[in-house]
């Protein structure tokens, strides 16, 4: 379960979204290689888990291609290192640090 961040009467039906997470990447502490090259989202315990491929942005940031959906992150010290730039990777995160809200195509 995240934070919805659209009208309560768009609940309950098919949208496109939008992830907004406020949590930075640090390597090796809530992200590092991923055991399997297979897109996921799941709960786990008190946090969410983001898995898909990484790849790292010239002004420093990342986004995470998990099944076609793009997620942003900010990067902080320890930061990724470069040969992790088009691998597969694990993100866990704060629940309380996940948003989705509603996106028009």
């Amino acid at each position: 379960m995240v934070l919805w961040r659209g009208a309560l009467d768009a609940t309950g039906r098919e949208q496109h979204v939008e992830w907004t997470v406020d949590e930075e990447i640090f390597w090796a502490r809530n992200a590092g290689p991923a055991a399997s090259a297979t897109p996921e989202l799941r709960e786990d315990g008190d946090r969410i888990v983001f898995r898909g491929r990484l790849s790292l942005t010239e002004d420093g940031a990342a986004v995470l291609d998990v099944g076609g959906a793009l997620v942003l992150f900010d990067v902080a010290e320890p930061s990724p290192p470069d040969d992790a730039d088009g691998s597969w990777i694990e993100v866990q995160v704060g629940r309380e640090s996940v948003s989705v809200w509603p996106s028009e195509l």
